[in-house]
């Protein structure tokens, strides 16, 4: 079997496909390819009001990019609610070199000085594949989330991948969605154009909320 390589891991990306680890302890990778595919519409994004309140006080510091593999480590953490991850040290190695090509990126919400939440995923064309989140501070992660589609929205994407189904996606609007059904959006949306870097707006609140609910 061919290694996994970044091109490997960008070529399944296109094709619908993403690897895991049984565990961080577990060296090896396997490929998942889910019958259902959870999905956060662009334009279906749910912000709560509490939520819309965090983004308009500014509670986080907004940054992109600047602790990508900090952001994957925090990810990676067990912690009382999750005992378990799928982040294992090639995970983290390989994913940092995606990052390095320009193919990843995070989105973070630093508070006093200190990345207290975030999120990261890949970038392939007009679809941004979510893979992990992780909160420090009551809505740290659900802020960059809001930060993430206001930026996909300005940067022309198409998809918004989330992977897999769970409650709390669900509260945010995510919908689940057939493979074929999902393979045959996929397809277009890896072959356009999108800029994740065109939106400049994450220090004006209304701007974010603007973009992230458009109706």
């Amino acid at each position: 079997m061919s290694p996994i390589t970044p091109l490997v891991l960008l070529k399944a990306y296109a094709a619908g496909v993403f690897p895991m680890a049984e565990s961080a302890d577990d060296p090896a990778l396997y490929w998942v390819e889910p019958d259902e595919r959870g999905l956060i519409p662009l334009d279906g994004l749910i912000i709560s009001r509490s939520l819309r309140k965090a983004v308009k006080q500014r509670r986080f510091d907004i940054r992109i990019d600047t602790a990508f593999e900090e952001v994957m480590r925090r990810c990676a953490e067990r912690t009382t609610d999750r005992k378990e991850t799928w982040i294992n040290q090639r995970i983290l190695k390989l994913y940092a070199e995606l990052y390095r090509m320009g193919h990843c990126h995070s989105v973070e919400s630093w508070q006093d000085g200190k990345l207290v939440g975030g999120l990261y995923g890949v970038r392939l064309g007009a679809v941004f594949f979510g893979e992990s989140m992780f909160s420090r501070a009551t809505d740290a992660s659900k802020v960059a989330l809001v930060h993430l589609v206001a930026r996909l929205n300005a940067g022309g994407f198409r998809l918004l991948d989330a992977q897999f189904m769970n409650p709390h996606l669900a509260t945010l609007g995510a919908i689940s969605m057939k493979k074929a059904d999902y393979l045959a959006l996929l397809g277009p949306a890896v072959a356009a154009d999108a800029d994740f870097q065109r939106f400049k707006g994450d220090n004006d609140p209304q701007l974010v909320l603007d973009w992230a609910s458009p109706r």
